[in-house]
């Protein structure tokens, strides 16, 4: 690697930051004001601030790209007023291989978010939303938790109290015939999963149903093994945006085995995809501005040019995301028409510069 690209990298990394920080102290004042018209409970001001903090990581991934574009934008445009920019390509360096270097730091950022948005930022959401949930309540540990029906192939569960410690209270089971009748149904007064992932079932009772006849057995204890361990049930509780995409991935999977809707968990994991990819482009499109309609801006005009595409970036991938699920259109397909969009953009841009 040249000490060139080390300086064109350089560069747009020191600037990123700098924009990083200032878009978090901002977005973590905001949650903290969104937060304080709902205090109840143990949730009052100290743990509103740290909820707020908890949220940073995940605010940091969703808002990288543009971070990375004003970044750039700010950071090259001061070597352009330096004329740093113009010495380079009198020196013969063409647009592409200015672009190729450019894009390098990119690469850089585009690996940055991926292990925020995989290993940082999910975890400390959903630990943020539960540490807030809890405070509301005034509940703590295994008080805590919510009804949720589960499907595991033939046989369908209703869990009175899920919750992350997975005891899940009382549980109903129903289970199906091949044309869909009702084989049987069952009741535990309390269920939960052990270290082999067997499920235990407490007091439990099932009624099944023949022809003919109906016959009933009961149980002081009864061990049931379902392909629903505590790893997937855990992924229930959790919100598409507090899953990493190994999680999303795993029940996406879950779901369309058991015939069931993975739509807004597939929008979620392609518009991730989607967003950390485009983090390579953002400087790259920074340069060709740079060398075109903003070659002898001032900062506060390439700021407000890289707010304004961030902006308009930001939402055509919510409007598409949302609009996909609306119309049952392919995830896969409009969580990258913002992005494709913008790689058109920046290679007409490039074909501009003098």
């Amino acid at each position: 690697m040249s000490l060139l690209t080390i300086y064109l990298m350089r560069t747009v990394l020191a600037s990123t930051l700098l924009v990083m920080l200032v878009l978090l102290a901002l977005a973590g004042l905001f949650e903290f004001i969104g937060q304080l018209d709902s205090t109840q409970g143990n949730f009052q001001i100290p743990q509103a601030l740290l909820f707020a903090l908890l949220r940073l990581p995940q605010l940091s991934f969703e808002m990288l790209p543009i971070a990375s574009l004003i970044g750039a934008l700010l950071g090259l445009g001061s070597l352009a007023n330096n004329s740093e920019m113009v010495v380079m390509r009198t020196a013969g360096l063409s647009v592409l291989k200015l672009a190729s270097m450019v894009a390098i730091a990119g690469v850089v950022l585009m690996i940055v978010t991926a292990m925020v948005g995989e290993f940082i930022g999910p975890p400390l959401d959903y630990f943020a939303r539960t540490m807030r949930d809890e405070a509301r309540n005034e509940l703590e540990d295994r008080d805590l938790g919510n009804a949720a029906w589960v499907k595991d192939g033939p046989v369908i569960l209703h869990l009175e109290r899920l919750n992350a410690e997975f005891e899940f209270g009382a549980l109903y089971m129903y289970r199906f015939n091949e044309d869909n009748s009702l084989k049987s149904i069952a009741r535990a007064e309390n269920a939960g999963i052990d270290n082999n992932d067997k499920w235990i079932l407490e007091n439990f009772r099932e009624t099944r149903f023949a022809e003919d006849s109906v016959q009933v057995v009961e149980s002081s204890l009864a061990v049931e093994s379902f392909g629903l361990d505590a790893d997937m049930l855990g992924v229930t509780l959790v919100k598409p945006v507090s899953l990493s995409a190994r999680g999303l991935m795993s029940y996406i999977g879950y779901l369309k085995r058991n015939e069931l809707s993975a739509e807004r968990y597939e929008t979620e994991l392609w518009s991730r995809v989607a967003r950390t990819v485009t983090v390579v482009l953002m400087p790259v499109l920074a340069l060709a501005f740079v060398f075109g309609s903003l070659r002898s801006a001032g900062s506060g005009g390439r700021l407000m040019i890289g707010v304004m595409i961030g902006l308009a970036y930001f939402l055509a991938s919510e409007m598409t995301a949302n609009s996909g699920q609306v119309f049952n259109l392919n995830p896969a397909i409009v969580t990258w028409l913002p992005s494709l969009a913008l790689l058109i953009v920046t290679g007409f841009a490039l074909t501009r510069v003098r």
